[in-house]
């Protein structure tokens, strides 16, 4: 039976050593620092939750935070007035753009607005280009919280085969960089046209799965379930798809099953979304520290 990759274990280990740099660094001295403006576009519930508890996050660390809300209906060009005066903002050290974004706004282009020190969430081209070359200047906060939760439970990735399921700027693209660079891992990334899919899951060490949104897929045939025979015994199970059916939220695993395979396995809620939270603050007290130097 798997063991348990406690996201909330991690991320408070996290919070802790952000707490004790916030009150021996120069903050004390200066009010409303270091602050995180976050930024919500819409009525949808579940960005408003996420939003609410990274608010929320920032004042259990001693954090301030910014939040801004507006319409469904807000003009791209109004939200981006928005950025740019956080940008010029000097009590703002950090800006957040909480995702997704409604159909009528170019997403990239506002994630490129932010500026680049500022850009905490790393999806600003140059953030992206400074991870290729392996001299970050931020870690992006999905798969950092990913390398946390190894780091903190012991879990090697030199040498390992992680085969990723997912391709996104949030997830898939940045992790393998960091896992091949950091982690010094063999990795592959998987998508929607990965053939033999099932095989090279099989044949992995590690498998990080974020496909999510399951219940918006109108093909049965489409929808992404990690399945235990995909699993070999023994492996390490990470699981950041977020599925909302009726009132639960569940990942992308078949976590009973699965758990009777891996070695470890994230839960979902509970794993991957805490650490993420954890080091969105970190990036934003490295931000501040910035400031200084």
């Amino acid at each position: 039976m798997a063991q348990i990759l406690d996201g909330k274990v991690v991320a408070a280990s996290i919070k802790t050593r952000i707490k004790e740099q916030v009150s021996k660094f120069y903050f004390p001295k200066f009010p409303n620092m270091p602050r995180l403006a976050l930024i919500k576009v819409g009525d949808d519930q579940a960005s408003a939750i996420y939003v609410r508890r990274k608010q929320e996050a920032c004042e259990e660390v001693g954090f301030s935070s910014l939040v801004t809300c507006l319409p469904e209906q807000v003009s791209e060009q109004e939200l981006l007035e928005v950025i740019i005066e956080c940008n010029q903002d000097d009590t703002v050290h950090g800006i957040l753009v909480q995702l997704p974004l409604p159909a009528h706004i170019d997403k990239l282009k506002v994630l490129s607005s932010i500026k680049p020190e500022k850009d905490v969430d790393c999806f600003h081209p140059e953030n992206c280009g400074l991870l290729m070359h392996n001299r970050p200047r931020f870690r992006p906060c999905t798969p950092a919280g990913i390398l946390e939760l190894f780091a903190y439970y012991g879990i090697q990735t030199k040498g390992a085969n992680i085969a990723i399921v997912n391709r996104s700027i949030v997830v898939g693209e940045p992790l393998s960089v960091l896992l091949t660079n950091e982690g010094n891992a063999t990795v592959t990334v998987c998508h929607e046209h990965t053939e033999p899919l099932d095989s090279i899951l099989w044949f992995s060490d590690i498998i990080v799965t974020a496909v999510g949104n399951r219940e918006k897929e109108p093909n049965p045939k489409k929808k992404f379930i990690l399945q235990a025979d995909m699993v070999r015994d023994g492996a390490v199970v990470v699981d950041v798809g977020i599925n909302r059916v009726g009132n639960k939220i569940i990942g992308d695993a078949d976590f009973e099953a699965v758990s009777k395979k891996a070695s470890w396995i994230t839960p979902v809620p509970g794993g991957v979304g805490p650490c993420t939270v954890a080091m969105l603050l970190w990036n934003t007290l490295e931000a501040t520290k910035r400031t200084f130097q």
